[in-house]
């Protein structure tokens, strides 16, 4: 597997609506492998298409629980309810981090990579990297939801999307 290089703000691609993907083929398996590799590399809960050059509406997510790795093709959010507010950072963004508030559970239908469509139901943590992960499809870069950044003191200890 390759891993890719981490596109960072101010890039135009991770402010666009990414495009739908199509076709359902190896070339996606490889990305998708790709996109892992790259998460793991990185140290990374979750790598959205856009953030590796890629105008396409894809997503992984893997907080190192029981569900593994998360892929997520033209997801879409179906439901949310409750809020929580947590730190978030982003790949695409180095050394960047603040307290964002977000719903505290989300359902989401999806398709796998052999286009497979699956919903899915997430709370807390998870809930919070899924999201994030879609926002990035959409365009919308966590900077724009931050209440508060944080500094490296606030930070030790604490598990972070």
């Amino acid at each position: 597997m390759a891993i890719q290089k981490i596109v960072t703000y101010p890039a135009e691609i991770l402010e666009k609506q990414c495009r739908p993907v199509e076709k359902f083929d190896k070339k996606l398996a490889k990305l998708l492998d790709n996109m892992y590799d790259t998460m793991i590399e990185y140290d990374g809960v979750g790598l959205a298409a856009p953030q590796i050059g890629i105008d396409e509406r894809i997503a992984i997510v893997d907080i190192d629980n029981e569900l593994g790795t998360i892929e997520m093709i033209n997801p879409r959010i179906i439901k949310t309810t409750g809020e929580q507010t947590g730190p978030e950072g982003c790949l695409s963004f180095p050394d960047l981090f603040g307290d964002v508030t977000r719903p505290n559970y989300v359902k989401i239908e999806a398709y796998d990579r052999k286009g497979k469509k699956y919903s899915l139901e997430a709370e807390e943590f998870l809930a919070r990297a899924i999201q994030h992960e879609i926002d990035h499809l959409d365009g919308i870069l966590f900077t724009t939801k931050v209440s508060r950044y944080l500094t490296e003191d606030e930070l030790k200890g604490v598990e972070i999307e």
